[in-house]
């Protein structure tokens, strides 16, 4: 999945559509026979499970476009996509949030999106994250899943670990929580990562490194809330899987507890799209600009924990300095993810788990 924090809202589960209005901004210009119809006052937005946003910025959303906003949260980030796949001759709302570029390629290609180019000011930098030769996504945000450490258990005699092949010394052995790439989109992606950096070779790299007594649990908070060493959850292991802008959270009295492995890192950017069949194509088109908008935006960081893509939107000081980005993260193109991931994980799963 991707990430289910604790202090994420749970969106309200409502499947259906909205009915459409009978009102208009001026319903004295609508003639009977008017073939404009206006636009329903509702709008269904599709998530995965941490989506979350501030009631405020909300509010000032639904003041400003008329529109009600319901939230479908049908799961993680790879429940989602299987969702909207399944359902997309009855789509579950009209706008989606949350399919990330391990997924993307695989909605895209089930013609689940409508095609949409927003024209927010934010859509110049959302362009960067485009998946090409496809205008149905829009880029929201982006982070980095990395490694965490717990820094007080590297104050010793042991180093901590830098990069991917140093998890490979048995100086780490019984050190290191993961989380299994089937079942969560954070443990998709530092998979890709190992990908991206060992290219054929990286099935060897995850025998060496289940040799090296790898643990790997079922989900993010199980590896980051239940078995993180780090003062705050008191678990049994100091290297965990998490993002780069885990850190900041974990700074106590001003001093940072965790730190971000930056060389094992995985770049993961998360999109919004309009859903092809939308009873409201026109309010998700809304929601989509609203996703770029500066207030949206800004609220990302603090409320979702990933950064924002607009670049007028600065993140929290403490970021800056706590919760740097890698330079040069891993990444693979979402089509070669899309042609190869089922096997990749499938082979994963036969050298790691049996």
């Amino acid at each position: 999945m991707r990430i289910t924090r604790a202090f994420a809202i749970t969106a309200a589960v409502a499947v259906g559509v909205a009915a459409c209005s009978t009102a208009t901004d001026d319903p004295s210009s609508q003639s009977p026979d008017s073939t404009e119809s206006p636009m329903p006052t509702e709008v269904t937005v599709v998530t995965h499970d941490s989506f979350a946003v501030p009631d405020d910025v909300l509010a000032a959303f639904e003041q400003e476009s008329g529109l009600d906003v319901t939230f479908v949260a049908p799961g993680d980030a790879g429940t989602l996509v299987n969702q909207l796949i399944l359902t997309k001759d009855a789509p579950l709302g009209d706008v989606v949030y949350g399919v990330d570029n391990t997924f993307a390629s695989r909605a895209l290609e089930a013609g689940v999106f409508a095609d949409y180019a927003s024209d927010a000011p934010a859509a110049a930098d959302a362009a960067s994250y485009a998946i090409g030769g496809s205008q149905a996504l829009t880029a929201i945000d982006f982070s980095d899943v990395c490694l965490n450490i717990d820094l007080a258990a590297f104050e010793g005699d042991v180093p901590a670990p830098q990069t991917l092949d140093d998890l490979l010394d048995p100086v780490y052995s019984g050190m290191v929580s993961v989380t299994n790439p089937a079942t969560s989109s954070p443990g998709l992606a530092f998979l890709l990562a190992t990908i991206a950096a060992k290219g054929d070779a990286w099935p060897e790299y995850w025998e060496a490194l289940n040799d090296n007594d790898l643990r790997v649990t079922a989900s993010w908070s199980d590896t980051y809330f239940t078995d993180f060493s780090a003062p705050n959850y008191g678990g049994d292991y100091p290297i965990v899987l998490s993002y780069a802008s885990s850190p900041p959270l974990e700074v106590i009295d001003g001093q940072p507890t965790t730190a971000a492995l930056l060389d094992t890192c995985f770049r993961q950017v998360e999109y919004a799209g309009v859903l092809e069949g939308a009873q409201n194509p026109q309010g998700a088109q809304l929601v989509v600009d609203w996703m770029l908008s500066d207030g949206f935006q800004a609220s990302v960081p603090e409320n979702m924990y990933v950064y924002p893509v607009s670049s007028a939107v600065q993140v929290p000081a403490e970021w800056t300095q706590f919760a740097p980005l890698a330079q040069d993260p891993w990444t693979l193109e979402p089509a070669t993810i899309d042609s190869q991931r089922d096997e990749w994980i499938d082979t994963w799963t036969d050298t790691v788990l049996n």
